[in-house]
């Protein structure tokens, strides 16, 4: 795909996008069950928060300063454009790609213990 984008005669932009809508829980959901977590969601909006059910432990909580400044409720990318002029689609289920991150995260949480048992400093992934 990008060899064809980088062939075409002018310049244009191209949105790259299943089309397919999940929320931010939906995500949450997956990849805790990629972990082996199960979820309880308690309260609502701001003071909702996600917590281990073997733990009691609150692993997901909202933090408004993620929030963009002129926050959208639905973000739903459209690549039809994509599709017409460079034959695209996507190839990567939600699964996959919530399977992919949280690898891709385990990884680097392996070689941070690794380096942090043999005295290293490593960066500190969790903000406070």
């Amino acid at each position: 795909m990008q060899w064809l984008m980088l062939q075409q005669d002018a310049p244009e932009d191209y949105v790259i996008a299943t089309g397919e809508h999940y929320s931010v829980r939906q995500f949450i959901e997956a990849a805790a069950r990629q972990l082996d977590l199960d979820l309880r969601w308690e309260g609502e909006g701001l003071e909702e928060k996600g917590i281990n059910t073997d733990t009691g432990q609150v692993v997901v909580a909202v933090d408004p300063k993620y929030f963009r400044p002129t926050e959208v409720q639905d973000l739903l990318g459209d690549a039809a454009k994509a599709r017409r002029k460079l034959g695209w689609k996507a190839r990567t289920t939600f699964r996959e790609l919530v399977t992919d991150m949280v690898e891709a995260d385990l990884n680097e949480a392996h070689k941070d213990y690794l380096c942090l048992q043999e005295g290293f400093q490593t960066f500190n992934h969790a903000e406070e």
